[in-house]
């Protein structure tokens, strides 16, 4: 081993590292951000060192450096190197679960008096923000959608993928059950939105909670959507002898 060669490696960088940071430190802000990079990377290659046992013949090449540090690090720096593959895969991953995070929080099904009462006032939050992105998500996969006086069969796919079908489907019911009155809902839409249990969810000054995440679109392309996503849902359903009972 050449352990005092090393050690005389690690301790030169270490000057040098020192010296960079006390210059940092006495420069303006803006500069020291132009140099954040820099700095973190040589206190990697500092605790690279720690480690690294080079060769006598190597170690002493280096000694030779005035600039040990800064030239490790520039010779890093020049070099083609897949940390920024880590850092989009960072990224990716980090956006999968909080994509994951979003689909899998649990729909709250009661309103604010019966969570308040059985201490679930945090879920009923969490669930109640999610419906309202959920309902920003629909309104703006419709505008993104809508074309040639047609509603594309991504629309409702990009919401699921978010939202997952429950959450979905309760945001669309919800908005049927407000707009009853609207003749754009069809028959169908309006009777199965009157089978999915909401309770009213009223707050301290006469308003009502619910018309928070009701979806504001134009309704005859909410209701496209909503037998699009009602379609799309029932396929995914296992097949029983009552979905092949005729209708009367």
């Amino acid at each position: 081993m050449n352990t005092d060669k090393n050690t005389a490696l690690y301790e030169k960088m270490a000057a040098e590292q020192d010296k960079f940071r006390d210059w940092l430190k006495s420069q303006p802000s803006e500069e020291i951000l132009n140099h954040a990079y820099e700095y973190i990377v040589r206190e990697d290659i500092l605790m690279a060192m720690e480690e690294l046992d080079l060769p006598q013949s190597r170690a002493a090449a280096l000694l030779a450096s005035p600039s040990l540090l800064a030239d490790v690090y520039k010779e890093f720096a020049d070099r083609e190197t897949s940390y920024m593959d880590v850092v989009r895969d960072s990224i990716e991953r980090r956006a999968e679960a909080a994509l994951d995070a979003q689909r899998e929080l649990p729909l709250y099904r009661h309103d604010a008096a019966h969570a308040r009462e059985q201490g679930d006032l945090d879920l009923y939050r969490a669930s109640r923000r999610a419906n309202i992105a959920c309902k920003e998500a629909i309104e703006a996969s419709i505008s993104e959608h809508y074309r040639d006086n047609r509603l594309d069969k991504d629309a409702v796919p990009q919401v699921i993928e978010q939202f997952g079908y429950t959450r979905t489907l309760y945001v669309l019911a919800n908005t049927v059950q407000q707009k009853d009155w609207d003749g754009r809902f069809s028959p169908a839409n309006k009777a199965w939105a009157k089978t999915v249990d909401i309770p009213p969810n009223p707050d301290g000054f006469g308003g009502e909670r619910n018309l928070d995440f009701v979806v504001d679109s134009h309704p005859g392309l909410v209701d496209l959507f909503l037998s699009q996503a009602r379609q799309d849902y029932l396929r995914l359903q296992p097949l029983t002898p009552e979905r092949f009972t005729p209708r009367p």
